[in-house]
């Protein structure tokens, strides 16, 4: 039995063997991965990305080609280094620190060495490229702005940062993704799909040939097309009469939701964000920290909507049944309340019902109309929150849900926030009285106020914001075609519709603002303004807001301007909506006199006091500063593009 032991052992081990080898090949064998080896190059063929049209078919933004020196570390064989950075145009330092960073990034694949460079230099450096191993230039296009207007809409494209590479494989390293705006919405659809070739090396590292014939190799899929429902030339209008100014405007097709202008200013010309120049670019405008170029103020700047929410503060009180269209009020010049509360008016004073107090924006009428909506239900809690669900239903206090890649849900309190807010006081209307007139604890931007009046101009009913209009070869999602109803009734808009025409009409807070032919409801608006400066809460002045939308009764557009420092709501919002409008319905303009005032004015002075280091009093009465009859004919002259 001893003689077959060894044999019996031999045997076995054998077994063992084969067994783990046949687990190994069969059951866990991953199969090949042709991305990850190494003797195996990946070469991408980029798709064109597609177009962007404006509602009227416009184009906005195409392609240009632009060209990459690629790098392959380990590739890389000794050579002539100040002859290479003579040609790329970069120093022997840029030369080092970027291959370091190529090498950590990964010594085996490709990493962007340069990017976008020029025709010319692409001519010059394509001869001497083979005296550079381990480099190669890589084609692809980069975008070509048709307009120097809507930037904050267009967004712009630049290489995928880590992050965004590790959430989505498709991404790698120098590939381009959109960064903000459309282009960022709607990437998936703008990129397209890249092709790929697989090319076998041998054991030299020298290309011998496409593996495998080419079988695996995919062709590129150019991005799809999109028509956007901006208006360029009201976007481009809008940013000229925003010149000199801080602030926001958003424009809506009532009917549709769809935004027809989204300006946000001061902007920047696109253009700015492509090349070799755009890293340097964007770091300028992103310290701008005055005029804060980069922040879409109509989606992010958030504020107090001021008088033009009186227009809510009226339909709610309708709805509870605690006015009607005649309850009448005398207006003294003060709203007292309390034991010694009281609210100023600048109404002018008398008899006022509900048209006349919202042509009038007599504040002691909407903090009357307030303080009954609360008082219907003891508890001063359950009350604020059935006026506060009144108001949501509007859109304010939420996201709107709309396609764009940014935005602010505002502030719209409850009976949560102050009972949180007031834990041992006994709160009621009389405490949160500055919600009548848009302040207090309000909050909203500009796109919220322009959702609300596009509401309110329905008699009931909105439409999701959204800014594509169509995506060639697909079906957009329906939510934008389904209205959003609010929580009042259709009669109660009527009355507060005429009140909102009364002010163009009847001696209205902006009867001075009126167009000829076009019969427009409106509503002014200021908003206090605070800022910290040297640790203390300073105010400044006061920001200038409007609502409008025309016509009245075939309602094709809802304005919301904002200017930040503005004054009164007719010196500088209302003038923009306006002008605005008029362009919009008759692609022309007759208030020429509106539109110079507005040209030949700025408000930089305002912008620049906070850092002057010099003290400042507010003074609501300051005088607009005009601008240099240069700067005013640098303007008009650009007035052509957009006529």
């Amino acid at each position: 039995m001893r003689q077959f032991l060894l044999f019996f052992v031999i045997i076995l081990v054998g077994i063992v063997f084969i067994g783990r080898l046949f687990y190994l090949q069969v059951y866990a064998a991953k199969p090949h991965d042709i991305f990850s080896d190494n003797a195996i190059r990946k070469v991408y063929d980029y798709p064109k990305r597609g177009f962007i049209y404006d509602r009227n078919n416009k184009l906005l933004v195409g392609n240009q080609p632009s060209y990459d020196v690629m790098v392959i570390p380990r590739e890389v064989k000794p050579l002539d280094t100040l002859e290479f950075c003579a040609l790329l145009k970069i120093t022997k330092e840029q030369f080092i620190k970027t291959y370091n960073r190529a090498y950590n990034y990964s010594p085996r694949l490709p990493y962007v060495f340069i990017s976008h460079l020029s025709k010319e230099d692409y001519a010059v450096l394509q001869e001497k490229m083979r005296k550079y191993e381990g480099f190669y230039i890589q084609k692809r296009l980069l975008r070509d702005y048709q307009t120097t207007a809507g930037a904050n809409v267009l967004g712009f494209i630049a290489e995928a940062n880590q992050s965004q590479i590790e959430k989505n494989p498709y991404y790698k390293m120098g590939d381009l993704i959109g960064k903000q705006g459309v282009e960022l919405s709607y990437e998936e659809a703008l990129r397209g799909v890249k092709g790929i070739k697989f090319i076998q090396k041998d054991r030299f590292n020298r290309d011998i040939g496409p593996y495998q014939e080419g079988v695996f190799d995919t062709l590129p899929k150019q991005g799809k097309d999109i028509t956007i429902t901006i208006d360029q030339t009201l976007q481009g209008y809008g940013e000229l009469l925003m010149a000199n100014k801080r602030g926001g405007i958003v424009a809506l097709e009532p009917k549709t939701g769809e935004i027809l202008a989204l300006v946000s200013a001061p902007s920047y010309d696109p253009n700015m964000l492509v090349g070799r120049k755009r890293s340097r670019n964007y770091t300028k405008l992103y310290r701008d920290s005055i005029h804060a170029p980069l922040i879409d103020k109509g989606l992010l700047r958030v504020h107090e909507p001021g008088s033009p929410f009186k227009a809510i503060v009226a339909l709610t009180a309708l709805q509870e049944g605690v006015i009607t269209p005649q309850t009448s009020l005398f207006c003294s010049g003060v709203y007292l309340y309390g034991r010694r509360g009281k609210m100023g008016c600048h109404c002018g004073g008398g008899n006022r019902d509900l048209r006349k107090g919202i042509a009038k924006s007599c504040n002691s009428y909407f903090a009357n109309a307030y303080r009954k909506s609360l008082d219907i239900v003891p508890s001063a809690s359950k009350a604020m929150d059935l006026w506060s669900e009144h108001v949501k239903s509007f859109g304010l206090g939420q996201y709107l849900g709309t396609d764009l890649p940014i935005g602010k849900k505002g502030s719209i309190p409850d009976g949560a926030y102050y009972n949180k807010w007031y834990p041992d006081f006994n709160w009621g209307a009389t405490t949160t009285i500055s919600n009548a007139i848009g302040q207090g604890e309000i909050l909203v931007t500009p796109i919220h106020l322009a959702n609300m009046t596009a509401a309110i101009a329905n008699r009931g009913y909105y439409y999701t914001p959204h800014i594509i209009k169509q995506i060639e070869d697909q079906i957009l999602d329906d939510k934008y075609t389904k209205p959003n109803y609010t929580s009042i009734d259709k009669k109660y808009f009527d009355p507060v519709i005429e009140g909102l025409f009364d002010v163009y009409e009847n001696n209205g807070t902006a009867r001075n603002l009126r167009v000829p032919g076009i019969d427009i409801c409106g509503k002014t608006g200021t908003a206090e303004n605070f800022a910290i400066i040297d640790g203390k809460r300073t105010q400044l002045t006061d920001h200038s807001l409007f609502i409008a939308f025309a016509p009245k009764d075939d309602p094709q557009i809802a304005i919301a301007v904002f200017v930040e420092n503005g004054h009164y709501g007719s010196t500088y919002a209302g003038k923009i909506a306006s002008l605005m409008i008029e362009k919009y319905i008759r692609k022309t303009i007759t208030r020429t006199d509106l539109e110079d005032w507005i040209l030949k004015h700025s408000l930089e002075h305002e912008y620049l006091k906070p850092f002057s280091g010099k003290p400042f009093k507010i003074n609501r009465e300051t005088q607009p500063q005009p601008v240099s009859e240069e700067v005013f004919s640098a303007l008009k002259s650009k007035l052509n593009a957009y006529k």
